[in-house]
């Protein structure tokens, strides 16, 4: 396992199966699912195959979501990370995508800017990536707020399962290829 990242408020570590409980809570809010154009989740083992999944990717790829922990709590908040994606989206292939998603009740607190900017620093300073993406539902206004403050641009609107998606990218300022 690698080694967690903390920051002022925040705990952010890879997802371990005893955050199934939370990783349900987060995943069967329909709220939470309003810009995502996928189905809430309605039972608990799809939650506990999820994480399994995303531990595979750490295993595949180095990387994936990791958990968000509050560390006043220890409460589970939701997850944020790096994503190696390997799916064409936008024209673009084999890409690294920061994003983020957290219980509705824990929504407006910053804590998706403040992993988000742990988690950009960590994709450039550590994993030394030349390039971040994110991309997010057109209407989603909150999401492309927080896209902006971790310093990733507008480049352009697409086609998306149907929707209208926006792309965002920042280029690693230290990158030398």
């Amino acid at each position: 396992m690698k080694k967690p990242i903390e920051t002022e408020r925040l705990i952010l570590r890879e997802f371990l199966l005893s955050d199934v409980e939370g990783m349900f809570e987060l995943e069967s809010n329909p709220n939470v699912h309003t810009y995502l154009g996928n189905k809430p989740i309605t039972r608990i083992e799809e939650s506990l195959a999820y994480i399994e999944f995303v531990q595979q990717q750490y295993k595949d790829f180095g990387t994936g979501r990791w958990a968000v922990i509050l560390k006043e709590t220890n409460e589970f908040l939701g997850w944020s990370g790096i994503k190696f994606i390997t799916d064409e989206i936008n024209n673009h292939k084999k890409f690294y995508e920061i994003g983020y998603r957290f219980i509705e009740k824990h929504w407006g607190k910053g804590y998706a800017t403040e992993a988000g900017k742990a988690f950009t620093a960590y994709a450039f300073n550590v994993m030394e990536v030349e390039a971040l993406y994110a991309y997010a539902d057109a209407g989603n206004e909150n999401s492309r707020r927080i896209l902006e403050k971790l310093g990733l641009q507008y480049v352009n609107s697409f086609e998306h399962e149907e929707e209208m998606a926006v792309w965002y990218e920042a280029k690693n300022p230290n990158y030398n290829s």
